[in-house]
């Protein structure tokens, strides 16, 4: 699994982590592991663009995602085109407001920046939030990856 990031945001983060958050996300979901995923950290005005240009939205969002095209996502070894790796797309997000978010809520910003990294790989996966049964499927996918991923970090 090739999983590119880069940390433009100016914020101190642990990007080893949100790597290896993401590429369990990845491995837990059978995405071939010759998927190529690139994950960005921004500062709130660039994101406060990106959402702005592509979402519609105002202000600075937490995470964005921009799958590639559908049809494209290797779920396994019987999707690989002749080995190529296939680009899932990327995972854009916002240290800042994830740093506000966590406060609100009471837990940390790498908590928060976890979460929001396996919400984006989830988005790009096809999955969405919109009707309430979605969120549902969703957001306990998400827990349940991100349970598994912490408990993966204490062993």
């Amino acid at each position: 699994m090739s999983i590119e990031i880069a940390n433009e945001s100016g914020a101190e983060v642990d990007t080893d982590a949100i790597l290896d958050c993401a590429r369990y996300a990845l491995d837990e979901m059978g995405v071939n592991p010759l998927a190529e995923l690139s994950i960005l950290l921004v500062d709130v005005p660039y994101m406060a663009e990106l959402n702005h240009r592509w979402m519609g939205g105002e202000g600075p969002t937490d995470v964005l995602a921009f799958p590639m095209e559908e049809g494209t996502i290797d779920t396994g070894p019987q999707d690989i085109a002749g080995g190529e790796p296939t680009l899932l797309g990327d995972v854009v997000l916002c240290p800042e407001v994830a740093e506000k978010q966590a406060r609100d809520v009471g837990h940390s910003t790498a908590d928060e920046l976890h979460m929001l990294t396996v919400h984006g790989v989830l988005h790009l996966l096809g999955y969405d939030h919109a009707e309430p049964e979605d969120e549902r499927e969703m957001f306990a996918l998400q827990a349940k990856l991100l349970d598994g991923w912490r408990a993966s970090r204490r062993t």
